[in-house]
């Protein structure tokens, strides 16, 4: 564990001899007495969302069961963590004795047959509406009734993978960021059938965990990657239209939006195939809503093979050891840009759109106000939730922003939330 830990006033929290602060030491507990109660976990898939889950879990005390179909693929996953486990060790971040036992709580299997009665199941199998249906259907006849079943997935609606199971009302997401034993961010999410105390027992254990639950409906993308879609499409327009080069739009957003990275290349880290496949998800599931259409500009990045760090070349060139080849922003342009007309101002045009999108959910009551910035501060590391951007910025002056978009670009994409006027968010 990090030792300089600071209460609130800067003084210096009490240590144990154990290595753990009392503050660690009651969180832990927590989780323990959580665990306890809760029972066993089962997580479905061993990739790289499954044993994050897995180690999660089996840190909070719980015996963890993990699930894949693979041949052998559990139990790599299970080596895994406990490299992950040694690392944290060497760094001083938790006791050999601790990490000893949190892996001795993970058990590999090949068959849903082989998890114990569970308290939770938490399915992180690939996005594939088919194969999730399935699984869900075959828990629900092998789980007792009061199993929790839950699902990690980032965009497909859950009462779509509970179509099959009995009693869907015990149905939920729980959506967690990569890697989940570090993101803190967790989307719980419920559907229309899904009982609400089966909501506050989920976010209970989350927060047990150590992790910050947010509640959202079971909307297309959730909070995070719907309420970001502009981050990225309005960039790719401004690059589309040729107002300014990647660098410069990147530039913009890093250094006078606050954002730790531009939108271009954060596509590039992401990989430019898996941002399209979210994007489409959302832009198909809102029955092909202007607002979420994906740009010609990714769609011809992807069929060019152009996937971004892991091909080498994605909106950027990439040298061998990863770094940018050949790309300086125009701060000359920037400056110009900058305090523009909106159409041709990065940073402005895309605050109203996040704002407007976050304002538009919010409206639908798919969220809190409070949830939906806490979602997008710790699941994107925006520097401000947008809500809050938004009372800052003054909703008003979103409103005649997003209008003069809509104005320069109309057909939908731009039709500005009646809720940034109607005061309901002030």
């Amino acid at each position: 564990m990090d030792t300089d830990v600071r209460e609130p006033g800067g003084s210096r929290a009490a240590e144990r001899t154990d290595g753990h602060t009392d503050e660690e030491a009651a969180r832990h507990d927590d989780a323990m007495r959580a665990a306890s109660a809760f029972g066993p976990v089962g997580v479905i898939g061993a990739g790289a969302m499954g044993a994050g889950i897995a180690q999660v879990a089996a840190t909070a005390g719980h015996a963890v069961t993990l699930v894949d179909v693979a041949p052998g693929a559990a139990a790599a996953a299970v080596e895994k963590v406990g490299g992950a486990l040694s690392r944290l060790v060497d760094k001083g971040r938790m006791p050999a004795d601790h990490a000893t036992a949190v892996l001795a709580r993970i058990t590999a299997a090949q068959s849903l047959r082989d998890l114990p009665n569970c308290g939770l199941v938490i399915e992180a199998v690939p996005e594939d509406l088919g194969l999730k249906r399935g699984i869900f259907a075959e828990l629900a006849d092998l789980q007792p009734s009061t199993t929790v079943l839950a699902t990690n997935t980032s965009s497909i609606d859950i009462d779509d993978i509970a179509a099959d199971v009995a009693d869907p009302e015990r149905v939920l997401g729980l959506h967690f960021f990569n890697p989940p034993p570090v993101m803190a961010l967790v989307e719980v999410v419920h559907g229309e059938r899904t009982a609400p105390a089966y909501v506050e027992h989920a976010v209970a254990l989350v927060a047990a965990w150590g992790k910050t639950p947010v509640r959202c409906s079971s909307t297309p993308g959730f909070i995070v990657n719907r309420v970001a879609r502009p981050f990225y499409g309005e960039a790719q327009r401004i690059v589309e239209s040729g107002i300014a080069d990647p660098a410069t739009v990147d530039w913009i957003l890093r250094e006078r939006g606050g954002f730790p990275m531009g939108p271009l290349e954060l596509t590039d880290f992401i990989g430019q195939d898996v941002n399209l496949a979210v994007g489409t998800s959302v832009w198909e599931q809102t029955g092909r809503d202007e607002r979420y259409a994906p740009t010609e500009f990714q769609r011809g990045l992807v069929e060019a093979g152009r996937l971004g760090r892991k091909s080498g070349r994605g909106v950027y060139a990439y040298a061998a050891d990863g770094s940018v080849e050949g790309a300086q922003p125009d701060l000359e342009l920037a400056e110009r840009l900058v305090g523009g007309p909106v159409a041709t101002d990065p940073l402005a045009r895309t605050l109203a759109m996040l704002v407007n999108e976050a304002v538009d959910l919010v409206a639908r009551g798919e969220a809190s106000a409070d949830d939906v910035d806490t979602a997008m501060r710790l699941g994107t590391r925006y520097p401000k939730g947008p809500i809050a951007w938004g009372r800052e910025l003054g909703f008003d002056r979103v409103a005649r922003w997003v209008a003069e978009l809509d104005a320069a670009y109309p057909g939908g994409r731009y039709r500005p939330s009646p809720a940034l006027t109607d005061g309901s968010l002030t």
